[in-house]
């Protein structure tokens, strides 16, 4: 059996300004389905995204949606997309695009451990770490 662990952030009313600018960093085709495709109910934004999804050209699958009235859209705090790779010069691409607008809250940069490494705070509350290990 093959399995995969794929992030589903909830996000206060910007699940589609965020997939499109994840698109925007990472590449991909996003699908977005709203909530009045599928019937969303009284008092739902039949526009609001029920379901969204980013397909990146290198595998990633990022999910998003918007949180309905009173469901949680927590973000930050106890959870982070980690990104782990092998080329700085798309790590470095990578961190200034999820950056831009947010908050760095570690400069991406050599760490004492070996590994390039910097984490921040992208412009929608979703904690980022990025990763990049010395080729073996």
């Amino acid at each position: 059996m093959t399995t995969r662990l794929s992030p589903y952030v909830c996000l206060p009313g910007t699940a589609r300004q965020a997939l499109e600018h994840y698109r925007s960093v990472f590449g991909g085709e996003v699908a977005i389905s709203t909530f009045g495709e599928f019937g969303g109910g009284e008092g739902v934004d039949p526009d609001a995204v029920m379901h969204g999804q980013l397909d990146t050209p290198s595998g990633l699958t990022l999910m998003v949606s918007d949180a309905m009235a009173g469901m949680s859209a927590k973000t930050g705090g106890n959870v982070a997309l980690c990104l782990f790779g092998d080329d700085v010069p798309t790590a470095e691409r990578f961190f200034a695009g999820l950056a831009e607008g947010g908050e760095v809250t570690t400069p991406l940069e050599k760490q004492v451990w070996g590994d390039l490494y910097g984490a921040l705070t992208d412009r929608f509350g979703v904690d980022w770490m990025v990763n990049v290990s010395p080729s073996a």
